[in-house]
């Protein structure tokens, strides 16, 4: 394995814990929007708060590493993605801070109305930013990002892989988060709760099973190299990841909510491990290549050094932050 390829692998992993973690954390916010009035909604939100409240900051270190990792080891193709995709990314940082500031302002709101407009700026923001992300996304999978970084600053990601990769992004975002909060609820005991979200989960599940088959059709005509690849050697993590989903939907229909949030994640995992591989060796589909786009050597083996310490010292207290989250509330009873 060269130097480039190492970079590439562990810049990936960043992308697929990102796509996992951070797509639950964002799906969490498209339920808030779904939860109706005070009166209806106050359960689902309190549920939503006790469950992201730990780690919706935390989540965003591997987007930040993702960054960092890209511009470093593959400066050019951080170039060509950040001009060309200046729109997108621009408005899915934009739903990033909006969210944050929403999720966190809505709990000292002095008024409901208040409360109201941050709650909206949280769950409209967590709905838009993963769309815009898949958008972009699609646009590197469907070569519309050439590497001079010259694209069109519109057409370039509204073509129709970036459309099934923003709704697919939504979709899978929003089956996770339900996936992940009817687990959190039945392990809180509220085993009703946990019941309405696992119903949630099974129709946008079913959903996103269906629009997924869909894309096959539209990775043919509009994506034909990443297509190429999803049937050679991406098909086995394209067939794992439907392995998980259905088996993800399985356990949410017989009430095993735990063994359902270990297959959703695993199938999204899948998936998006399968966009890398099949995509292998392009950094920028048609454009550029892994081994074209890199750095020089001495600062990809400076990266993997770096990348290598991260695991080290960043990785245990970011598993033991998720392992307390997963552990029984200690909070005093209230009076």
């Amino acid at each position: 394995m060269t130097l480039a390829v190492g970079m590439a692998v562990a810049l990936f992993v960043g992308i697929v814990i990102y796509s996992v973690l951070g797509g639950a954390d964002f799906g969490s916010g498209a339920w808030d929007l779904l939860a109706g009035d005070a009166s209806h909604g106050g359960r689902v939100r309190a549920l939503i708060d006790r469950s992201i409240g730990p780690v919706w900051e935390a989540n965003h270190v591997w987007l930040i590493y993702v960054l960092v990792m890209l511009w470093t080891a593959f400066p050019r193709p951080f170039v060509a993605i950040t001009t060309t995709l200046a729109v997108p990314l621009s408005i899915a940082a934009l739903g990033i801070v909006l969210r944050g500031a929403g999720f966190a302002f809505r709990k000292f709101s002095a008024t409901i109305s208040q409360a109201r407009l941050f709650g909206i700026a949280f769950a409209a923001s967590s709905v838009l930013t993963p769309f815009f992300l898949g958008a972009a996304a699609g646009a590197v999978a469907s070569g519309r990002v050439p590497q001079e970084g010259a694209g069109d600053p519109w057409r370039s990601w509204t073509g129709p892989t970036s459309l099934v990769g923003g709704s697919l992004a939504v979709l899978t975002c929003s089956f996770l988060a339900a996936t992940f909060l009817a687990a959190d609820a039945e392990r809180a005991g509220s085993h009703d709760l946990a019941g309405e979200m696992a119903r949630g989960a099974l129709r946008v599940g079913l959903v996103t099973g269906a629009v997924a088959l869909g894309a096959a059709a539209t990775l043919e005509r509009d994506a034909p190299t990443l297509a190429a690849g999803l049937h050679s050697s991406g098909l086995p993590l394209v067939i794992a990841s439907a392995v998980g989903g259905l088996s993800a939907l399985w356990w949410l229909r017989t009430g095993r909510y735990r063994r359902a949030r270990i297959a959703a994640a695993g199938a999204v995992a899948a998936v998006v491990l399968g966009w890398g591989v099949g995509q292998y060796p392009w950094v920028l589909v048609d454009e550029v290549t892994i081994a074209g786009g890199a750095g020089a050597d001495a600062t990809l083996t400076a990266l993997l050094v770096v990348v290598g310490l991260a695991t080290v010292l960043v990785l245990p207290p970011l598993i033991y932050l998720l392992w307390l989250t997963q552990q029984p509330s200690t909070d005093p009873p209230s009076r």
